[in-house]
């Protein structure tokens, strides 16, 4: 009989032992301060670099993961530290996961490594999808590329926003319509290489949370890439367009775009974030609780906080199941049947907000203040429930699946 565990094995341990280690004695002491600055902490990011965390080979290391447990365990570890921080630690990640969905081996060997630079000259990367007035509604997206047939080149117009590292980056990955008669079936992801005139940074962000993460608005202006910029190749897009026509005239199957192909691969990642800071401010929220005396007695001996750290450390780790599943599906090829990847999402990201939020109440008017961290890492929780899909489309995304209807 097959054995079954739960149990993380000797290398997985040793990597989540070693990466807790970095979130302890190197991001932990740097999150007020970055937080305060809104700034990217560029000198973190590099000592990243140096002990091979920021790096295309350990990220990818963590992506072959048989298990699939490699990126969730290390994206937990690192949020744990300080979710801005981590953000931008990892940020890289989400346009390289653009790349690894939509591109050749050619543009994954060329491009990958370019977003993450060396250890004396880090780089970032931004993955630009959302505008002004396509969030969740990625049907909305203006963006055009157009293709200048002479030159071999796509011309890219449109204002993107939201994106993490947008200005900063070197790399940009992009994605625009190419197809307006399509609706989301007609877009495509395009590489746009650093330094690329008509590319510029708009509006930078002022955020709530995740304030050490870099987040602004990327215009773009009659901005030329060169035709092997597009994520795929040209012969590919032009099938799957043929197709998408043919299907939209026969009124047949969905085709998924590049955006939500990007998003899918990414959702129980986002889970396993969420699940990294619902456990700093639980940890936080444990020992004030058994340290912290009123009326004679630590104040855990009262039912009222210990029934509420008793479901927080609960729902911590059903989220972390969640994440968990939804993450071995995927690198065993078993397909999502229930929106199993959306269910880790949403439950994680809503359990963060629920525990930060019990975490200040447990240090009451001490939580309330910036010289305790749970005030940051309840300010940091929000966005789970909101980038790469809000609360709400999540459960819209399960319910249609389950249901097989068209749930608006």
């Amino acid at each position: 009989m097959a054995e079954f565990t739960l149990e993380l094995n000797d290398d997985q341990k040793q990597v989540r032992d070693w990466l807790n280690g970095f979130a302890k004695d190197v991001i932990r002491p740097a999150a007020a301060e970055w937080d305060e600055r809104e700034e990217t902490p560029w000198p973190v990011i590099q000592e990243a670099a140096k002990v091979g965390i920021y790096s295309l080979d350990f990220y990818a290391q963590q992506f072959f993961d048989p298990t699939g447990l490699g990126i969730p365990m290390a994206l937990e570890e690192l949020f744990w530290g300080d979710a801005g921080i981590a953000l931008s630690i990892v940020g890289t990640g989400l346009a390289a996961v653009g790349v690894l969905a939509n591109g050749t081996e050619e543009q994954i060997g060329t491009w990958i490594p370019q977003m993450y630079g060396d250890v004396d000259d880090v780089k970032v990367a931004a993955f630009c999808s959302s505008e002004p007035d396509a969030g969740s509604d990625v049907g909305a997206m203006r963006t055009r590329a157009v293709y200048d047939e002479a030159k071999d080149e796509w011309v890219l117009n449109g204002t993107k926003t939201w994106a993490t590292n947008g200005g900063i980056a070197g790399v940009h990955v992009v994605v625009a319509v190419v197809d307006p008669e399509l609706g989301s079936k007609g877009h495509a992801s395009f590489i746009v290489p650093p330094q690329t005139p008509g590319l510029s940074q708009g509006q930078k962000f002022k955020k709530h949370g995740i304030r050490a993460s870099h987040t602004a608005e990327v215009v773009l202006e009659d901005a030329r890439v060169p035709g092997h910029c597009l994520l795929g190749g040209k012969e590919k897009l032009d099938e799957r367009l043929a197709r998408a026509h043919e299907r939209a005239k026969a009124g047949g199957e969905r085709v998924k775009n590049a955006a939500m192909a990007t998003f899918e691969a990414s959702r129980p990642a986002v889970g396993a974030m969420a699940v990294g800071t619902a456990r700093a401010a639980y940890e936080v929220a444990l020992d004030y609780a058994t340290t912290r005396s009123q009326f004679g007695r630590p104040i855990i001996d009262n039912q009222g906080i210990a029934f509420q750290l008793a479901d927080m450390r609960t729902q911590i780790d059903a989220a972390r199941l969640l994440v968990w599943r939804a993450s071995w599906m995927a690198a065993t090829g078993k397909p999502f049947t229930s929106a199993e990847g959306s269910m880790s999402k949403l439950y994680a990201s809503e359990t963060a907000k629920k525990v930060t939020a019990q975490a200040i109440q447990i240090l009451g008017g001490n939580g309330f203040t910036r010289e305790y961290p749970v005030e940051r890492m309840h300010r940091d929780a929000a966005i789970y429930t909101i980038f790469e899909g809000t609360s709400e489309i999540q459960r819209l995304v399960i319910a249609r699946t389950l249901s097989g209807m068209p749930i608006r």
